[in-house]
């Protein structure tokens, strides 16, 4: 089938056969203790191989970075071969992964912080959801955040750091590249929205101002494995986590300029219709013109996300909107979804109850077409 889903795409050093990529998605069942990958972690991203270039869940760059119960991380030399033999299964179906780097900042708990401290961010501010922490009885709950305390210029570098030495321990791990997680309500786009930046050093008041800590992290990651292993993840006019900008259109478009200066493998833009994991009714009307906005601002290779269909994507890719298109609850439930799109076959439905935490159940025991097909 000759479309535009289907036609092959170089990003950075990777040459892609089509343009079906899976989005990163949270998924809570690293194994413990230790937040290490395991053999079935291995098993649910070997089935996505097929996918144009598997963004992986995101995975903290320190213990601080941790917010939610059960995520893997990539400080440690058992969390580095955990992934390993991710990268290894992957590459060996011929497929291509970048590992997303995490640090959520204020959207935390004590449980998770070294010592039993307060997460950080930008300003002294509660983020207004839950995250999810283990509960006494060892299940996984939501509950309310800890409120943060604000990171001092040391503490900015120290964490500068701690993204480049993740950085360097994911290409150690066999990764293809790393994403730079920068939305979501998590703590590089806390430094980026005035609602949650209410700094007045260096790092807050104007949108470079704002965009500092971003762009400092992109340096200096890019200083450590080379651009074209680097890439960025926004989500412009997103609301999750409490996000909200007085000048999206400068604040944005500022970051992608910039971006487009420094030769990355992409830039992924998450369109504001997901809210977490439901879709959102209350879309800010700006949101289409920014899209199209920052496409004309960031010259490279442009990812978008979010609720897309196969036709969706198609258009989105023949009217130039994007390049490459990433899909997430849909990967979630088709491991082959590629195959599936290709040929014009039916999709499973997600099962949004497995989504966090858990098993094989609703992670590895999703049906491929070729087995119900041969059923």
């Amino acid at each position: 089938m000759n479309t535009h889903l289907f036609s092959p795409l170089r990003i950075g050093n990777l040459d892609l056969p089509h343009r079906v990529a899976m989005a990163p998605l949270t998924r809570s069942r690293a194994g413990q203790p230790g937040n290490v990958p395991t053999a079935m972690n291995v098993e649910y991203y070997r089935q996505r191989a097929g996918a144009a270039l598997i963004v992986s869940e995101a995975t903290q760059i320190s213990p601080q970075g941790q917010g939610y119960a059960w995520t893997p991380g990539i400080h440690t030399d058992a969390q580095i071969q955990g992934w390993k033999a991710i990268s290894q299964a992957v590459h060996q179906e011929g497929g291509r992964i970048f590992l997303q780097l995490w640090h959520v900042g204020r959207v935390s708990h004590a449980q998770f912080q070294p010592g039993g401290r307060a997460p950080v961010a930008p300003s002294a501010l509660a983020a207004p959801d839950k995250t999810f922490i283990v509960a006494e009885d060892g299940q996984g709950t939501w509950a309310n955040t800890t409120t943060p305390t604000a990171l001092s210029h040391e503490g900015i570098a120290e964490v500068i750091a701690d993204y480049a030495a993740a950085a360097a321990n994911a290409i150690k791990a066999g990764m293809d590249g790393v994403e730079i997680h920068a939305g979501n309500g998590y703590l590089l786009d806390q430094f980026i929205n005035s609602n949650s930046n209410h700094r007045e050093d260096a790092y807050g008041g104007s949108a470079e101002n704002r965009a500092r800590f971003l762009l400092e992290v992109v340096d200096a990651m890019v200083a450590t494995v080379g651009s074209k292993r680097v890439s960025v993840r926004l989500t412009p006019m997103g609301r999750y986590q409490g996000m909200g900008d007085d000048t999206p259109e400068a604040t944005f478009g500022y970051i992608a300029r910039e971006l487009s200066k420094r030769d990355l493998a992409y830039l992924h833009l998450v369109e504001p219709v997901i809210v977490g994991t439901v879709r959102d009714d209350d879309v800010d009307p700006r949101w289409d013109m920014i899209i199209r906005q920052l496409r004309h601002d960031y010259q490279g290779v442009l990812m978008l996300a979010g609720g897309y269909t196969q036709e969706t994507a198609e258009a989105a890719l023949a009217s130039g909107r994007a390049d490459i298109i990433a899909f997430g609850r849909t990967f979630i439930a088709n491991p082959d979804l590629p195959y599936r799109f290709r040929h014009g076959l039916p999709l499973n439905t997600p099962d949004p109850s497995s989504f966090f935490g858990g098993g094989e159940i609703g992670y590895l025991d999703y049906p491929l077409a070729k087995q119900a097909l041969a059923g």
